[in-house]
């Protein structure tokens, strides 16, 4: 009987996966993508946008031949297109503009993920550190794993989520700076807000530390350094008629952007870094040169072309917003609601029960926060239009027994 390999090569005996990938990976457990079979439900779990993207999109994308499939996508005039878009929305009447943003301020990637995973790949080394906050996204985690990064995950304040602004200034000047400061402003899942300034402070602040912003949520807050910026690089410009690169003062500074939760093509995977011309470089250097598919592109522009949409719609979820914040607070519902177009509530009973009963009776899909800091127990729920809220609120009060069940 002729021996294994396992057998004729000592130190193979545990190697039935083949050979072992870096320690960082092998300890590393996967951050959790949506399950399955969401199709067809409603989907308030994870943060999308709720109805589908503008029909401008819709168009361009049946519009695309069938010849094109076979060709390698081209990215031509996106990053003009960003700009574009970026400067309409930068300012409020007459003083809208951007100046100094260029289409080297803007990189391109397979959805923010990408972008997060790249900025790891790029800046993240073992023994580096990332400062974050906590309860946060969490596929910041995994990312600063797999380079080998401790983690200084500050708690939000309670109660009501503070953001722990001295904690995290302290830590930026300590004499061993972290390497990495995440911030997800509006923060996802407490929706705790940092003031614009505040934010462009601690970056000011901390020039050795590289300052990631995560504004996925912004449009429902208004919370964005980019109008600051813009305005910034506006006074500039009056004195300077070569006002210098809007990111100059802050040139450790990238801003994370997308397309998912308003202008609904999370399904299509399209965001965007913004940041010093050398700073996005060094990022672009890590991804792949293809990775953003042709009919992501195609969307992207049409995306970005129909501003009136995705305004549209992020006013109906602020409506919806308010609406359901009325019946919690009528009901006695205990939840929380911040920023961001998700929510946190507590139920009553076993939340993994409620969770379970929405989906199976109601056909309603929301996310467990079991396990997370200061927030286990809770459910969060996206917010979509005031005809789903109203759909999932009688849903909810049949199965917590809570209100008349009349709204």
């Amino acid at each position: 009987m002729t021996a294994s390999l396992h057998d004729q090569v000592p130190g193979l005996a545990n190697l039935d996966g083949g050979p072992p990938a870096r320690p960082e990976v092998e300890s590393l457990r996967a951050y959790s993508a949506p399950l399955e079979g969401r199709r067809g439900l409603l989907r308030l779990d994870f943060n999308e946008n709720t109805v589908g993207p503008s029909p401008r999109v819709v168009e361009a994308i049946r519009a695309i031949p069938a010849e094109q499939y076979a060709v390698y996508p081209e990215y031509e005039g996106l990053r003009e297109a960003v700009v574009a878009a970026l400067a309409a929305t930068a300012g409020a009447g007459e003083s809208r503009g951007f100046p100094g943003l260029t289409a080297d301020h803007i990189g391109l990637f397979n959805g923010v993920d990408a972008a997060i995973h790249a900025v790891f790949h790029a800046y993240g080394d073992r023994g580096d550190r990332l400062l974050t906050t906590s309860p946060t996204f969490g596929y910041y985690d995994p990312c600063a794993r797999m380079q080998g990064m401790t983690i200084e995950a500050i708690p939000y304040g309670m109660p009501g989520f503070g953001f722990p602004l001295a904690a995290i200034q302290a830590a930026l000047a300590a004499p061993q700076p972290p390497k990495l400061l995440l911030l997800c402003n509006p923060n996802n899942p407490t929706g705790t807000r940092l003031a614009a300034e505040q934010v462009l402070a601690l970056a000011a602040a901390a020039p050795r530390t590289l300052v990631v912003v995560d504004e996925l949520y912004e449009a429902f807050t208004g919370d964005s350094v980019l109008p600051v910026l813009a305005e910034r690089a506006r006074a500039a410009g009056a004195t300077d008629h070569f006002a210098a690169d809007p990111f100059a003062a802050v040139p450790n500074l990238l801003v994370l952007r997308s397309l998912a939760k308003t202008a609904g093509l999370a399904g299509l995977r399209i965001g965007f870094a913004i940041g010093s011309p050398e700073l996005v470089d060094r990022i672009s250097r890590v991804t792949g040169p293809y990775d953003i598919n042709s009919f992501a592109v195609t969307a992207a522009f049409a995306a970005l072309e129909d501003q009136a949409y995705v305004d549209g719609y992020v006013a109906e979820v602020l409506r919806a917003r308010d609406w359901l914040a009325e019946q919690l607070q009528a009901a006695g519902v205990r939840h929380h609601l911040a920023g961001g177009n998700y929510l946190l509530i507590w139920p009553k009973t076993d939340p993994a029960l409620v969770e379970a009963r929405l989906r199976d009776e109601a056909g309603i899909l929301v996310r467990s926060m079991a396990g997370k800091p200061l927030i286990d127990g809770s459910l969060r729920l996206s917010l979509g239009t005031t005809e789903q809220m109203q759909r999932f609120w009688r849903a909810y009060q049949v199965i917590e027994k809570v209100g008349d069940g009349s709204s």
